[in-house]
């Protein structure tokens, strides 16, 4: 009895730790208070300042499409090369596999300015291209992508594709008929991972991003250097609807993963 009640009080601490920054940060998004400490009164101000400031609608519909692009290309190279890693000789799905660890522990910063140095220095690509903020981002989720795949690929009946060429189906014909839908959460989950690292990633895009453009993420950190006070507010809010779309999208999930547990069940 003891022994549980210690583990459900240390479960409480951690989540009490990493939510109620969260849930104060949501709860003074909805007052007049232009620092934390000081409840004024109930106000939608800083939603308001939100979704009416042009700079900030610009900076997260740009965040948006950057991530979105970046997910689509991580996803396409992270799901090719765990298949490729998967259906390859011993020496080769070993190199992959541990090439594919290395942007994975790699500190972002170090990331980021490799390839401001391999990009930008060396090829001289110009970053108002856009082209190294892809490329830098997209270095840093494909990997993820993989490491959500693979499972998936040894999860999956291999019987299935093989009984697939034998009917008669190409490779390539197979590939998307078998193998995609079988790994398809696994590519689901690398994806939505991928957007999620894309918002979040600070280093790789201020080393690789173009001067006069801004993700979420580089623009909360430099609105913490001067910016005006409304502006640093309305951020509050933004934050309190990126964790509120974050929980429904957990929770629509959850219900979603139960009930076909539940049917199953059932049928069975």
């Amino acid at each position: 009895m003891i022994k549980k009640i210690f583990s459900a009080s240390w479960v409480f601490l951690v989540l009490l730790a990493i939510y109620l920054p969260i849930i104060i940060l949501a709860i003074y998004s909805f007052t007049d208070s232009t620092t934390i400490g000081a409840i004024r009164g109930f106000s939608l101000h800083n939603y308001e300042t939100l979704f009416t400031t042009k700079e900030l609608l610009e900076m997260i519909v740009d965040t948006l499409v950057l991530a979105l692009v970046v997910a689509i290309l991580a996803v396409v190279l992270g799901t090719s090369g765990a298949i490729g890693a998967f259906y390859s000789k011993r020496l080769p799905k070993a190199f992959i596999r541990n090439a594919n660890q290395i942007p994975v522990v790699n500190a972002d910063v170090v990331t980021g300015f490799s390839i401001c140095i391999l990009l930008i220095v060396a090829f001289g690509i110009d970053k108002s291209t856009y082209i190294p903020l892809v490329i830098g981002q997209v270095t840093l989720c494909a990997p993820f992508v993989y490491l959500s795949v693979v499972p998936k690929l040894i999860q999956m009946d291999n019987n299935l594709y093989e009984a697939a060429l034998d009917l008669g189906a190409t490779p390539s014909k197979a590939l998307f008929k078998v193998v995609i839908p079988q790994i398809m959460p696994g590519i689901v989950s690398g994806f939505m991972l991928s957007i999620t690292l894309s918002l979040d990633d600070y280093f790789v895009t201020t080393y690789t991003k173009p001067a006069t453009f801004n993700t979420i993420s580089t623009y909360v950190v430099n609105a913490t250097k001067g910016a005006q006070t409304n502006i640093k507010t309305a951020l509050w809010a933004l934050s309190t609807i990126i964790f509120a779309i974050v929980i429904a999208i957990v929770l629509i999930n959850y219900f979603r993963t139960n009930k076909k547990v539940g049917e199953s069940r059932w049928k069975n």
